[in-house]
């Protein structure tokens, strides 16, 4: 199967008209005509007879280079293995309709040992979808933020895009379309909240006001909807399901380099979770801005909520949030098995989880969220109370009550929509007259608590069903200010000081003595929420708490 290289012109016979080929004698001259090469290459399925041609080089070195090329290729298999020597045939007569350049070798050497296809080029939208459908295993709301990275970015944008061929540029271009779509994003969101501003002040009254206004109304209609930006947080899981994505292309041999690796994107910083002390609420209530997308409420205030809800029928589910922290589907998917009066322990097992508005149930968010959580002895009660106001519910529906088992239900004994019980949380807050905070923040309160009220890091991470303790450190040591300013204090009395230590400050005033009745009084020992170790456990005291009839 020796190959050739040939030189041709298009000189043609003055007299005949007929193509010089090998005679015309400008041939000799080095920029007279073109070369070419011819390669034999292994028969196809009938037996049919097959060569490789390709025209058109400048130069007999070009094109020798091609040949030695077509040659390394034919030889990447075993000359008695007709299948595989068949398979380079048709990779190589596929290039040469296609007029592609020559394939790299260890390129196709590495997919011809893989068993990967030779004629055939996955895409990345290709790959992203065939490497999604494999993934058995992830939990419903992992695939699902997978399916939405994938759906709503990857595949607009780089999905026609060879994997092969996939490079760091291709992704930096992407993120800089996102940038630039973000700021249309916000300039969009600018347009139609300053017109619906302006519809606002607009009278009712009048002919006149009333053509203003609906005009205003068919430009806000006519305007794109409010939308979400797609910030660094979003950004980088984006481009971590693109690097595990590639990751795996990899690890079958599909491609040798994952540029998503080497991609550099502005850090997302997690948010630091800030108390609402009284100067933050003073600045909320002025401004009506939150200082952190995530805020904790101070243990009197979460008491305040609590003392608020104390006639809900939902009063136990935000009791066990604030004191135990479960996530809201994990509150939403306990079942009436999961708490067990006699050791006081409530197990997460499952959770409610929303795909669109419907609801499903699905393992919790991590292993780890797999837990027995230890509930103390008010808590207890708090749950024991629940499930006595369930059964009187339950006899009150009749046949008509739903049986799902859950701990937690609405009056028929329906699921809890985990959607709408965001929404009622809110809305009793503000009801509440306290400052806002999401559903999920009830998890910071319960941490920033145990925090505070000193229990190891290790058994409030375990108590979240965090996988990491450093996940714990990262996201909820906001300590309370009391606490802060008493580390402060007790740190600065360690180092003893002579004459330059500042004055000394005059004593506080004798405690003034009030009366407290004896209600009240038998209620301090046992209210509350004890927190630490046995020496020096800080008792976070509450207003009087429900008791069960």
């Amino acid at each position: 199967m020796n190959g050739s290289t040939t030189k041709a012109c298009f000189c043609r016979d003055g007299k005949s008209g007929k193509p010089l080929g090998k005679k015309c004698p400008k041939l000799t001259q080095r920029a007279h005509g073109v070369w070419s090469i011819r390669q034999e290459l292994p028969a196809d399925e009938e037996g049919n007879r097959r060569l490789f041609r390709r025209a058109g080089y400048e130069t007999k070195e070009k094109a020798q280079g091609d040949l030695d090329k077509v040659r390394a290729l034919l030889n990447i298999t075993d000359k008695h293995d007709t299948e595989g020597r068949r398979r380079i045939g048709d990779l190589l007569v596929t290039i040469m309709a296609s007029k592609e350049d020559i394939p790299n070798y260890e390129e196709t050497k590495r997919k011809f040992a893989t068993g990967q296809s030779l004629t055939q080029h996955t895409t990345v939208g290709e790959w992203l979808e065939l490497w999604l459908a494999g993934k058995k295993a992830l939990r419903k709301s992992g695939k699902d933020r997978y399916e939405v990275d994938i759906r709503c970015h990857l595949l607009p944008r780089i999905g026609n895009i060879r994997l092969d061929r996939l490079t760091v540029p291709h992704l930096d271009a992407m993120f800089e379309g996102i940038a630039e779509t973000n700021v249309e994003i916000i300039d969009a969101n600018l347009l139609r909240r300053t017109a619906l501003d302006e519809l606002k002040r607009i009278p009712w009254k009048g002919q006149e006001n009333r053509a203003r206004r609906k005009a205003m109304k068919e430009t806000i209609e006519a305007m794109p909807p409010f939308r979400r930006i797609t910030g660094p947080a979003t950004q980088q899981h984006i481009k971590a399901t693109l690097r595990a994505a590639l990751n795996a292309a990899i690890a079958r041999g599909i491609i040798t380099f994952n540029p998503a690796s080497h991609v550099e994107l502005a850090a997302a910083k997690r948010p630091k979770a800030l108390v609402w002390t009284d100067e933050r609420v003073e600045a909320w209530l002025r401004t009506g801005e939150k200082p952190s997308p995530v805020m904790v409420w101070t243990p009197e205030q979460a008491g305040a909520y609590l003392d608020y809800m104390a006639s809900d029928r939902l009063y136990g589910l935000f009791h066990v949030i604030t004191f135990r922290g479960l996530r809201r589907g994990e509150a939403c998917g306990v079942r009436d098995e999961d708490y067990v009066h006699l050791s006081k322990s409530l197990t997460v097992a499952v959770q409610l989880v929303q795909d669109g508005w419907d609801v499903v149930e699905s393992a919790p968010k991590t292993d780890s969220g797999e837990r027995v959580v230890t509930v103390d002895e008010y808590t207890d009660e708090v749950l024991l109370a629940t499930r006595a106001q369930r059964e009187a519910e339950r006899a009150e529906w009749g046949e008509a009550w739903q049986e799902t088992g859950r701990f937690f239900t609405m009056p028929d004994g329906s699921w809890i929509h985990p959607g709408w019980l965001s929404d009622y949380f809110e809305r009793t807050v503000e009801a509440a007259g306290l400052p806002p905070i999401r559903l999920h923040d009830l998890r910071h309160v319960a941490a920033s608590l145990m925090l505070a009220a000193g229990i190891d890091v290790k058994i409030v991470s375990e108590t979240l069903g965090h996988s990491d303790s450093r996940i714990t450190r990262d996201i909820y040591q906001s300590v309370m200010p009391k606490v802060a300013a008493e580390a402060a204090e007790a740190t600065a009395a360690m180092v003893p000081r002579g004459t330059s230590r500042r004055p000394v400050p005059e004593p506080d005033p004798e405690p003034i003595e009030v009366a407290v009745p004896d209600a009240v009084e038998e209620l301090v020992p046992t209210d509350g929420q004890a927190m630490g170790k046995h020496e020096g456990a800080k008792i976070i005291a509450f207003r009087p708490r429900r008791v069960p009839a």
